[in-house]
């Protein structure tokens, strides 16, 4: 994998993951954002794994964000309210990391849009 498509992954990793471990242990909500979170710590892993197998490839690597951004808006369809929304707002942040060559920036832009995305989760789980 090259170095800034690395840097994407783990970044997209870290930032999902520990956004949604310290989001979702209010007691009021507790089974839903937990379930949430194991669901979408397990679709970030999914994605980081097909980060690294498609390391030379744009066209992989476009359609795992995708598939992340399809999963993670059907995991939305289970809950409603503001965790649904956050879920989709998610999903939706995945759906804007392309990696274009000609544009090599506009998949880190895309990812800075991920801690506005884990902190409405974190704001529905509080």
């Amino acid at each position: 994998m090259t170095p800034p498509r690395r840097r994407i992954a783990i970044a997209i990793a870290a930032l999902s993951l520990a956004g949604l471990t310290t989001a979702c242990g209010a007691i009021g909500q507790a089974v839903d954002c937990n379930e949430a979170a194991k669901e979408v710590n397990k679709i970030t892993q999914e994605f980081t794994t097909s980060m690294s197998t498609a390391a030379t490839d744009p066209k992989a690597l476009n359609k795992a964000t995708q598939e992340t951004a399809d999963k993670l808006k059907t995991l939305a369809s289970k809950y409603d309210g503001d965790l649904a929304g956050a879920l989709n707002d998610l999903g939706s942040v995945f759906e804007g990391i392309k990696v274009d060559a000609k544009d090599p920036t506009a998949a880190t832009d895309a990812m800075a849009k991920i801690p506005a995305a884990t902190a409405k989760i974190q704001s529905a789980c509080g």
